[in-house]
């Protein structure tokens, strides 16, 4: 045995043995979410705990190959509808840590001058994040694994709100990389043990232990550059799944009736196209087998030091992603489901199990979420709302009717590792919003979508030009004042469709 794992072992051992009684209090929500005493006499609980991993370009179709994660489906809640600001990496990076939507982060692509890392820093964001308040409130929080494109760790910077910090800047490959901890770097190289999937569940484990050991409340985000291209698996999973083909559901190789003019007139897709698309699905499924083992590793831990019933453990994508869906090779900025649309999966504290809830929710609203969650105000400036109540199995009157989605074309720099050319989709700039039968889209060069999902759940058929003026006009002004909605009051009220009209849940098709 490693001095480093006897020493984890001995730590975890002194936490059962000394501190059982930290994760045994009973802890009941309050309508906002935050915990509470179990009722008179009880002792007092710990702050609950949270565990967050977020992978990166994660689609619905590979949760089949993660039992863990599908351990916790079973042992959790499953939010169906909920979608991304921008189906782009760090917009929506920048999102999840602000609770803003990308018109109020500033953080509008990947790369320079309007994106990453530069724009995040410009637009004084690092000090929106929800770990700055965690962080006052006396929580350890740790940030491990991909932050925002175009971070550097030569830099040796650590943002604001960050306990503990271990990330690199081009994870990509998972191996070969600079890892800036705390300040200081780390080089890793080719070896297997080098495998940075691995690497940050270690980290991970490391940092779990101190917090329990110093009886700390904490939050934990785990950031994977899996599934991402290229998709690099650990290497006891370069040879599984030998004979796995990409899903062909309604939607593959199926043209748009009266596409947008950005998606005319593609051809079906050849056999090297889909020879490729085979080839990819196969490298997505086998790299997210290690973010499922790191899962499964962390529940396991917290089960063994008493701390899972008072540990909220969440997992989600920053993103979807199409594989010939629409006859697009593969890519993500579209305002289809399957790139918006992603999972969010929570177990804790008074979430029943196997649940699901189908209410619009967004990646705006993890950061409200999360500081509810630890009895932590929401600041004015959030535009998203908490889940809390939702997780709780309590019914919310006039939830929200649609959420937002912005997408802002970039200039291609050579430096943006989602550049996307034609074939993948690259659409131009569009505003668009979803409903919970519908999604309207309206683009820089004029062109307008919507798609009626109820009678069309593949989205494949256009019917913007048969929707009444007035549901057009509609439809435009409620996308318009979500596009300029600032702060929580503002941005809810703005995502609510009035009257409610034909396009909601009792509508007939257009």
């Amino acid at each position: 045995m490693s001095a480093r794992r006897a020493l984890t072992t001995t730590i975890t051992s002194l936490v059962l043995a000394v501190l059982g009684v930290f994760g045994a209090a009973h802890v009941r929500p309050d309508a906002s979410g935050a915990a509470v005493p179990g009722g008179a006499g009880s002792p007092a609980p710990a702050r609950p705990n949270i565990v967050f991993v977020l992978t990166d370009d994660l689609s619905g179709d590979l949760l089949r190959f993660m039992p863990h994660v599908r351990r916790l489906q079973r042992d959790g809640m499953s939010f169906t509808n909920y979608y991304v600001t921008d189906s782009l990496c760090c917009p929506s990076r920048a999102t999840i840590f602000t609770g803003q939507f990308p018109h109020n982060t500033g953080v509008l692509g990947n790369v320079e001058p309007t994106g990453g890392f530069s724009a995040f820093l410009a637009h004084g964001d690092e000090r929106r994040t929800f770990s700055i308040g965690l962080e006052n409130d006396g929580y350890r929080t740790g940030m491990m694994g991909k932050y925002l494109n175009r971070y550097e760790p030569q830099s040796r910077y650590v943002p604001p709100g960050w306990s503990s910090w271990a990330v690199p800047g081009w994870g990509y490959p998972e191996y070969h990389y600079t890892l800036n901890v705390d300040g200081r770097l780390q080089k890793y190289g080719g070896q297997p043990r080098s495998y940075l999937t691995n690497v940050l569940a270690r980290r991970g484990a490391r940092f779990i232990d101190e917090a329990a050991f110093a009886r700390q409340p904490f939050m934990l985000e785990l950031s994977t550059f899996a599934p991402h291209r290229p998709a690099t698996p650990a290497p006891q999973d370069r040879r599984r799944f030998p004979d796995l083909r990409a899903p062909h559901g309604p939607a593959y190789d199926r043209a748009v009736t009266d596409p947008p003019k950005w998606l005319r007139g593609h051809p079906r897709l050849n056999p090297f196209q889909k020879a490729a698309e085979n080839i990819e699905f196969r490298k997505r499924a086998r790299s997210v087998l290690a973010v499922d083992r790191m899962v499964g590793r962390l529940r396991a831990q917290l089960r063994a030091l008493g701390i899972e019933k008072n540990t909220y453990f969440v997992f989600s994508s920053d993103n979807g992603y199409h594989l010939g869906q629409h006859r697009l090779v593969a890519g993500k900025m579209t305002a289809f489901d399957d790139d918006i649309r992603v999972p969010l999966i929570l177990a804790g504290p008074g979430i029943a199990p196997g649940s699901t809830n189908a209410d619009l929710t967004e990646n705006v609203d993890l950061a409200p979420t999360f500081l509810r969650l630890a009895g932590r105000p929401v600041p004015d400036y959030v535009d998203g709302h908490a889940l809390g109540p939702l997780l709780h199995g309590r019914a919310v009157r006039d939830w929200r009717d649609a959420v937002l989605v912005e997408h802002h074309r970039a200039i291609d720099s050579g430096l943006d590792p989602d550049q996307e050319t034609r074939q993948s989709g690259s659409p131009p700039t569009y505003d668009a919003i979803r409903m919970r039968t519908g999604v309207y889209v309206e683009y820089i060069d004029g062109s307008r979508e919507y798609y009626y999902t109820r009678t069309d759940p593949h989205e494949l058929q256009n019917v913007y030009g048969s929707l009444p003026p007035g549901e057009q006009a509609r439809l435009h002004r409620v996308l318009r004042r979500l596009v300029h909605c600032h702060g929580g009051t503002s941005c809810w009220r703005a995502g609510h469709l009035r009257p409610p009209g034909p396009l909601l849940d009792n509508a007939t098709a257009p």
